[in-house]
């Protein structure tokens, strides 16, 4: 489980970082909206999948509030999902 919450971790935090990036300038800048609609679904797919697993990582760790606040709170910011894998999943991993 380790080793899929690390990938979904780093596909959540590229998608998060191409959407907002690459496709919503494409969507509102050059007025090419198709690449926003593919990117958004994978980026929702995603995300929803980072959510899900990082609690139950959470309780099958049995880490404590703030360290389960901190990878749910890491969806939501570019880059956090890279901070967490970094500083939370990757010393698992070794």
């Amino acid at each position: 489980m380790l080793k899929l919450f690390r990938i979904i971790s780093i596909l959540e935090g590229i998608s998060y970082l191409a959407l907002f990036s690459v496709t919503m300038p494409l969507k509102y800048l050059a007025d090419i909206p198709q690449p926003n609609k593919f990117v958004g679904y994978a980026h929702g797919i995603l995300f929803i999948a980072y959510i899900l697993i990082a609690i139950l990582f959470w309780f099958q760790k049995k880490w404590s509030f703030k360290r389960g606040f901190i990878l749910l709170v890491a969806s939501l910011l570019p880059f956090a999902t890279f901070y967490v894998d970094e500083k939370y999943l990757k010393p698992l991993a070794n």
